[in-house]
C-alpha cells in the first residue's frame, strides 16, 4: 500500500505541475481533460461540464469492450500477449511507423525512385482508421495540369523539420536536418538546446531557432542567426512539461552549447518563468522582435480545447506565426507517463484556431502551421484544407535518416546514430546523408502537387478553408462509425471580407523608439570598434532597452562582441520590462533609478548596474530597485543592484555573475552556472533544482536553512574557507564602487564579523575546492587565486 500510495502521490505533484496548480483543493473539480470522441450523453451523465468536441461511443460500446476483455481473461489455454502499446509487436496496436512503413520509406530515400515512394505512400493510407483525418476522404472535382500547379521550390518553403535538439539528436543528425533543408529552401529547427556558433552563416545553421522554458544556449548571436525565431510554450507529444535530456547524453560537448554541467540530466521548468499571462507573452515577443527585427516570431501551441482562444491572444501579441501541435508527434526522450493520454488530434486544434482568428478578424496577419505525424501528401492537402499554410515534420526526416524506431532515444543507444551522443555508435552507424531527406521532401511535394491538380488547384493557400473537397468517411468499428466529424466541415469566413490566410505582418505599435534612438548613436561606434559614452532619460514605457544595440553587436561580432571597446549608456528614471535583455558583450548599462521585471533576462556579456538616486530618503536594502524573473537564462555578464530584486531572480542563471540586496521566493532555480551574491534576504525555494554554478547569501537571522530547496543543494560557512571569503570580499568591494551601496559598505566595515553570517549555497554533486575554477571568473577571484 505504501508503494501504491507514493505511486498516486507521485503522479498527482506531476499533474499538478504541469498544469500550474499548487494546491490539493484547486486540483479538486478543475476537469483538467477532455473527452475525445463520446457521446453527449455520456459526457453530460459521467464528465458534466469537460470539453467534449466530436460525439462518438455511448454505453452500449463500453458493454462490448468490457465483454471482449472478460474473453481474453478467462481465456485459459493462451497468456495475455504484451498489447504493444509501447513498441510495435506483430499483431499488437498498430504502430504508424511499424516497420514495413519505416522500411518503405528508408528504401525510397536511398533509391531516389518515386515509385519507391508511392509504395510508402500507399501503406500509410490503407492503414487501419488511426487519426481523425483518416476518415475525411477527398472528394473528386474538375483537374488541371500539373504544369498549372505551384513549383515544388514554392512548396519547400512551407516545409519545416520540427524542433529536435543537439543533444537529443545527435551532431551529425543535427547538421544533415539542417544541410538538407538549407538546400530545399525550406527550414530547420534547433530545438532548445542551443546551436553551435559555428554552424552559423553556414549551410547548417538552423534557420528556426527555439527559445523554450530552459533557455539553452539562448544567447544574443544565437538569436540573430534565425530568421524565425519560435517560443515554444507546449509540445503536443507531452503538453505542460518542458524538455528533458538524459545525462548520459549530456556529453562536454552539449554541456558547452547548453551552459550546463556534462553528466547531469537537464529539465526545463514547466512553464516559461516570464510567461504568466498574454502581456507577459507579448513582452517576450516585442523582447524578441527588439533583437532581432528582421525575424518572424513564432508560437508553438498545442492542440487542446480552448486552443482558438489562446491563439487569437498570440496574434493580439504580435505573433508572426503559430503552430498548432497534435498528440501524434514524437518526442525521443520523455517517460511514458508524459507521453500516453497526453494532448489532442491536431485536426481539432488547428480548425478551432483557424475559425477563432478568421472570427477575430485576425487570419489575415499570422501564418498559421501544423505538426504532428505528418508523413505523406495527403496529410498536407488535408491540413491545408482544415487551416494550416506551413507544415512541420519531425519523425520522418529523423527514419529517412536512419532511424528504425527503437524506441530506445533515451538510453543514448541509438543502434543508428541517430539519436545518441555516443561516439562509436554515430562513428559506425550513422549513415544518414541529407539527401534522403532532400529525396523525403521532394517526393511528398511531388504527390502534394499531384494531389492539388487532381482537385483543380493551383496554389497551397487556394485549398485553405476549402471544406467542400472534404467528406466524411463511414468507418468500420461501431465506435468510428458514431464519431461525428462535422464540426471539424464547418466553414469560416471572415466578417470583413479578409484572406483566410496570412497576407500582411503583424506590426506592433511600439517600434522601440528609444532603441532606435541608441542605435543610430552608437553605430559609428560599434563599426569602428570605438567606445563611446551617451546618457539618456527612460521611462517605464521603453521596453527592451539595449536589446536592438546588442542584437547588431551580436551580428557583427559574434559572441566576443566588444568587450576591448566597450559601448556605454546611462539612463536616468523608471526603466520599462525587460531592461538589459540578452545584453551583449561590450554593452554597459547604467540606471539611476529602478526597473521592472525581466532585468537582464538573458544577458550574455556586458555588465548592468542599477542604483537609486543618491539623497533617496529610503533605505535601498530594503526597498525594491527592480521586478520579477530578473536574470533569467543569463549565459554571462555581470549585475549590480542596489536594491532588493523580486521572485524568481537568476532562474536557469547559466554564467552570470549578479550581486544584489535581497531576492523574492524561488531565486536561482534550475541554475547550471554562474554565481548569484545576495546582500539581505532571500526567500523560499532558494536553489530548487540547482546544478551548476553557487551563491552566497547572508544569513543575518540564521534561518537561511528553512528558505532553501535542500533536494539539491547544500549549505556551508563561507569563513571556513577563506580563499571563498577574500572571493566574497571582492565582488562586495566591486558592487559598493559601481552602485554606492551603503548595505555592502556596512559589511565591509566590520568584515571580520559579517563574514560569519554568509553561507555558500552550492550543488550537492559539486566540489566545493573545485568552485573558483569555474571559467566564469571575477577580477576578485583572479587576484586571491595569484596570492
Amino acid at each position: 500500500m505504501l508503494n501504491y500510495r507514493n505511486g498516486i502521490n507521485k503522479g498527482l505533484y506531476k499533474i499538478m505541475s504541469k498544469m500550474g496548480i499548487s494546491t490539493v483543493a484547486s486540483y479538486r473539480c478543475s476537469q483538467l481533460f477532455e473527452a475525445v470522441g463520446l457521446h453527449d450523453n455520456v459526457v453530460k451523465r459521467c464528465f458534466d461540464g469537460v470539453d467534449n468536441r466530436i460525439n462518438g461511443a455511448d454505453f452500449s460500446d463500453f458493454e462490448q469492450d468490457l465483454f471482449n476483455l472478460s474473453k481474453r481473461a478467462w481465456l485459459t489455454r493462451y497468456p495475455l500477449d504484451a498489447g504493444g502499446l509501447l513498441k510495435y509487436t506483430h499483431q499488437g496496436e498498430y504502430h504508424a511507423y511499424n516497420p514495413d512503413v519505416v522500411q518503405a520509406l528508408q528504401k525510397a530515400v536511398n533509391s531516389g525512385d518515386y515509385a519507391d515512394y508511392q509504395h510508402y505512400s500507399q501503406l500509410v493510407q490503407q492503414r487501419p482508421i488511426t487519426t481523425l483525418r483518416d476518415l475525411l476522404a477527398l472528394n473528386d472535382t474538375t483537374p488541371i495540369a500539373i504544369e498549372d500547379v505551384e513549383a515544388e521550390s514554392e512548396l519547400f518553403k512551407r516545409f519545416d523539420t520540427a524542433a529536435m535538439s543537439i543533444g537529443a539528436l545527435s551532431k551529425e543528425a543535427h547538421e544533415a536536418l539542417a544541410q538538407a533543408m538549407n538546400t530545399l529552401g525550406g527550414f530547420s529547427n534547433s530545438g532548445e538546446g542551443g546551436e553551435d556558433p559555428a554552424r552559423y552563416n553556414t549551410n547548417k545553421v538552423s534557420r528556426i531557432k527555439q527559445i523554450a522554458s530552459g533557455r539553452f544556449g539562448v544567447t544574443p548571436s544565437y538569436l540573430m542567426s534565425a530568421d524565425v525565431l519560435q517560443i515554444k510554450v507546449a509540445q503536443g507529444a507531452k503538453p505542460g512539461e518542458g524538455g528533458q535530456l538524459p545525462g548520459d547524453k549530456v556529453t562536454p560537448y552539449i554541456a558547452q552549447l547548453r551552459y550546463a554541467v556534462p553528466g547531469v540530466t537537464l529539465i526545463s521548468p514547466p512553464p516559461h518563468h516570464d510567461i504568466y499571462s498574454i502581456e507577459d507573452l507579448a513582452q517576450l515577443i516585442f523582447d524578441l522582435k527588439q533583437i532581432n527585427p528582421r525575424a518572424l516570431i513564432s508560437v508553438k501551441l498545442v492542440s487542446e480545447p480552448g486552443v482558438g482562444t489562446i491563439a487569437t491572444g498570440v496574434a493580439k501579441a504580435y505573433a508572426d506565426l503559430i503552430t498548432i501541435a497534435g498528440y501524434d508527434g514524437g518526442t525521443g526522450a520523455s517517460p511514458l507517463t508524459s507521453v500516453k493520454y497526453a494532448g489532442s488530434p491536431w485536426e481539432l486544434g488547428l480548425v478551432e484556431a483557424q475559425q477563432a482568428l478568421v472570427a477575430n478578424n485576425l487570419r489575415h496577419k499570422v501564418r498559421l502551421q501544423v505538426d504532428g505525424g505528418l508523413k505523406t501528401g495527403v496529410d498536407i492537402i488535408k491540413a491545408a484544407i482544415l487551416g494550416a499554410e506551413s507544415f512541420g515534420f519531425g519523425t520522418g526526416p529523423m527514419v529517412a535518416l536512419g532511424c528504425k524506431y527503437l524506441r530506445i532515444c533515451h538510453l543514448n543507444n541509438c543502434a543508428m546514430g541517430v539519436a545518441t551522443q555516443d561516439e562509436t555508435l554515430r562513428r559506425q552507424h550513422f549513415h544518414g546523408l541529407p539527401e534522403r531527406v532532400i529525396n523525403y521532401f521532394r517526393f511528398i511535394a511531388q504527390e502534394t502537387r499531384e494531389l492539388m491538380a487532381q482537385l483543380g488547384v493551383r496554389k497551397i493557400t487556394d485549398l485553405i478553408g476549402r471544406t467542400d473537397l472534404l467528406s466524411c468517411l463511414e468507418g468500420i468499428t461501431s465506435k468510428q462509425q458514431k464519431l461525428s466529424l462535422t464540426g471539424l466541415l464547418e466553414t469560416a469566413s471572415s466578417p470583413t471580407g479578409k484572406a483566410l490566410y496570412c497576407q500582411e505582418h503583424n506590426d506592433t505599435y511600439d517600434k522601440g523608439e528609444l532603441n532606435q534612438r541608441i542605435v543610430a548613436q552608437t553605430i559609428t561606434g560599434v563599426e569602428q570598434k570605438i567606445s563611446q559614452t551617451h546618457y539618456f532619460s527612460i521611462r517605464n514605457t521603453d521596453r527592451s532597452v539595449g536589446a536592438t544595440l546588442s542584437g547588431l553587436i551580436a551580428k557583427t561580432y559574434g559572441e566576443s562582441g566588444l568587450s576591448a571597446t566597450p559601448i556605454k549608456l546611462h539612463f536616468t528614471g523608471t526603466a520599462g520590462q525587460s531592461f538589459g535583455v540578452w545584453n551583449a558583450q561590450g554593452v554597459e548599462l547604467t540606471l539611476v533609478g529602478d526597473a521592472n521585471d525581466y532585468v537582464g533576462k538573458g544577458m550574455a556579456g556586458g555588465r548592468i548596474v542599477i542604483s537609486p538616486p543618491v539623497g533617496s530618503a529610503f533605505k535601498a536594502h530594503q526597498t525594491t530597485i527592480m521586478g520579477n524573473t530578473c536574470l533569467y537564462g543569463a549565459t554571462g555578464g555581470k549585475l549590480y543592484a542596489s536594491g532588493l530584486a523580486g521572485e524568481r531572480f537568476a532562474v536557469r542563471n547559466s554564467g552570470a555573475i549578479a550581486v544584489i540586496e535581497g531576492v523574492g521566493d524561488n531565486g536561482c532555480e534550475y541554475m547550471t552556472g554562474g554565481i548569484v551574491c545576495i546582500l539581505g534576504k532571500t526567500g523560499i525555494n532558494f536553489g530548487a533544482g540547482m546544478t551548476g554554478g553557487f551563491a552566497y547569501l547572508l544569513d543575518e537571522d540564521t534561518t537561511l536553512s528553512q528558505r532553501i530547496n535542500n533536494a539539491s543543494i547544500e549549505l556551508l560557512p563561507v569563513a571556513n574557507y577563506a580563499i571563498l571569503a577574500e572571493h566574497l570580499r571582492g565582488m562586495i568591494a566591486e558592487h559598493v564602487r559601481l552602485t554606492g551601496s551603503q548595505q555592502g559598505e556596512r559589511l565591509l566595515s566590520q568584515w571580520e564579523y559579517w563574514s560569519q553570517h554568509f553561507k555558500l549555497v552550492k550543488p550537492k554533486s559539486s566540489d566545493v575546492h573545485a568552485l573558483l575554477g569555474h571559467p566564469r571568473r571575477s577580477v576578485a577571484e583572479l587576484r586571491v587565486q595569484a596570492q
